[in-house]
């Protein structure tokens, strides 16, 4: 079985193609890129898997120092001697190296490297990751426009442009007065397509009763994603019997376990699945089987991702039954995806069939624009060897630091 010989991380600024704001702050602008870190895994025989994870400090505690380092100095060494499909292997070792406290331990950094373990094992079984999953059960995703905070003329102007999507997503930011404007704005040339509004936990109960009130008349309306701290799940659960607006959780809920509670204080009626803060493909998925176990409807969403992670995103929701169109908002908002073979006609993301995630890096301009570049490689013990003691990461100027791999387990 081919085995992991090597682990590259490539932190590259991916320009915007337009402003995008949250509740909790700035994602991009054309004139400030943001960060993501690919990862590539390389097996002995030359198959190659790729992964990739945004920074967004505003949105969760990782930054791309953090993901890159995490990555090369404490996830690298413990897939070296793996093979691509020992994903629950990896997940287990990671989690003994990285403690999770109270939730998911360093989720962004160990998602870029499930992905790209996906990637590789889909290529060397010849299916597409959908497969290696259980199978799709649709062909297509219809996608969500994300529309940042802004102004009315803003937000309507982005509205306008982005007709040929299924439904709105409406960022606001916690002023009642400022965001209902907007939220009415969107709506006038929404066309009665859904709007599902985003607060990323920047609102407190009172004010939030506020907005509620100053929106309730707008057509189309469909749930409140996240409108207090992802801390203060008493809060969301007073909120569901204080306004009649679904409320999803996101930030709330990283883990299959942080679900389960939500479920049951009663404090949500969906939930927001993300590759990204779930640690991985795999275990977004699970928490989407907790989430329809304990009654509850499913968003897809993304956090601006390049082309691998709005791949692995595809491959994931093409078996799930979603409430409304995915708010994958990468091929909107950013100016490249680093990617070839993605499909998308009028807001419509055709789910890849190809071996793996089913999409050509563009390694050269990768390779190219990364900045404080990683390598880790580890020869790779003969047969009834003892294994290595040690992996090197290397930096884009070739100094080389040793790592002892303390969780090193020998080979399978």
């Amino acid at each position: 079985m081919s085995r992991i010989a090597a682990v590259d991380v490539l932190p590259v600024d991916v320009p915007f193609a337009r402003r995008f704001v949250l509740g909790s702050g700035a994602v991009g602008t054309p004139e400030r890129a943001g960060t993501v870190v690919f990862v590539k895994v390389t097996t002995e025989d030359g198959v190659v898997g790729w992964g990739e994870q945004r920074a967004l400090p505003s949105w969760s505690y990782e930054t791309a120092e953090t993901i890159a380092v995490v990555i090369a100095r404490h996830l690298a060494p413990l897939l070296i001697g793996l093979t691509p499909f020992d994903v629950e292997l990896f997940h287990s070792r990671a989690a003994r190296a990285l403690s999770p406290a109270v939730s998911n331990g360093f989720p962004f950094a160990r998602a870029a490297v499930d992905i790209a373990l996906h990637d590789a094992a889909g290529k060397l079984a010849g299916l597409p990751v959908h497969a290696l999953l259980g199978g799709r059960t649709r062909d297509e995703i219809p996608l969500c426009s994300a529309i940042g905070v802004g102004s009315p003329d803003a937000v309507r102007e982005h509205a306008r442009g982005s007709a040929a999507y299924h439904a709105y997503k409406v960022k606001v930011g916690g002023d009642p007065a400022a965001d209902s404007a907007c939220v009415r704005a969107v709506a006038e040339v929404a066309d009665g397509k859904p709007l599902w509004l985003d607060a990323n936990q920047s609102y407190r109960p009172a004010a939030l009763r506020r907005l509620v009130d100053a929106v309730r008349d707008v057509p189309g309306l469909h749930s409140l994603e996240q409108p207090v701290p992802s801390t203060d799940t008493l809060a969301m659960r007073r909120l569901r019997r204080l306004v009649d607006l679904p409320i999803a959780v996101d930030e709330g809920s990283f883990t299959a376990q942080d679900l389960a509670r939500v479920i049951a204080l009663d404090a949500a009626d969906l939930v927001v699945v993300k590759i990204c803060k779930s640690g991985g493909i795999r275990a977004a998925l699970k928490t989407a089987q907790v989430a329809l176990a304990g009654g509850l409807e499913l968003l897809a969403s993304g956090l601006t991702d390049c082309g691998v992670g709005f791949a692995a995103a595809l491959h994931l929701f093409s078996q799930l039954d979603l409430a409304l169109p995915a708010e994958l908002n990468g091929p909107e908002l950013l100016a490249d995806l680093y990617v070839d073979g993605l499909v998308i006609e009028d807001a419509v993301a055709r789910v890849p069939t190809g071996p793996g995630l089913g999409v050509q890096v563009d390694e050269e301009r990768l390779r190219a624009e990364a900045h404080d570049a990683l390598s880790v490689r580890a020869p790779l013990p003969s047969p009834g060897a003892p294994r290595h003691p040690e992996t090197a990461v290397t930096t884009a100027g070739d100094t080389a630091v040793p790592i002892a791999d303390d969780t090193a387990v020998p080979r399978r």
